[in-house]
């Protein structure tokens, strides 16, 4: 193990200051010294989208980032897309649209389709199937979350 290093994250919107080692991933940072516990551990190797957070607006697998490359940047996790008790619209479309099931993989889905959206206000649904193509959802086809995501743009 090497020597620890000061960081200050700004997650959410708010500063946080650790001392972490050097090889810890951010996704091991955010669940276990901040207990941003809606970012899930699924893979571990990068392929389930499950720790998705974004960095400045950008996906970002957290599995496989280190948090120590973190200073400087704005992360935000699904705790932080949501205003007080009010849901993202992503989060409100998911649910009207019978797109949660077990919901594990629903944070990175969130914070993916909230990326694409604000790159893309009104994607097609090939691009929602294209932006979703590191989250993997064990529970449903697809097709309900690309419709949810897709009503949000107004586009068929």
């Amino acid at each position: 193990m090497s020597d620890k290093v000061s960081l200050s994250l700004c997650l959410n919107g708010a500063e946080h200051a650790l001392t972490v080692a050097p090889e810890r991933t951010l996704l091991d940072v955010l669940r276990e010294d901040v207990r941003a516990t809606g970012t899930r551990r699924g893979c571990d190797e990068g392929n389930c989208g499950a720790c998705t957070v974004l960095v400045d607006g950008v996906p970002v697998l957290s599995c496989l980032t280190l948090a120590v490359r973190m200073r400087g940047r704005a992360i935000t996790t699904v705790e932080g897309v949501q205003t007080g008790a009010e849901l993202h619209p992503v989060q409100r479309a998911l649910v009207r649209h019978g797109a949660v099931q077990c919901g594990f993989c629903m944070s990175g889905i969130v914070l993916t389709a909230k990326a694409l959206l604000e790159r893309n206000p009104s994607p097609t649904a090939e691009e929602v199937r294209q932006a979703l193509g590191s989250n993997v959802c064990r529970c449903s086809g697809y097709a309900r979350v690309v419709e949810a995501i897709v009503s949000l743009g107004g586009r068929p």
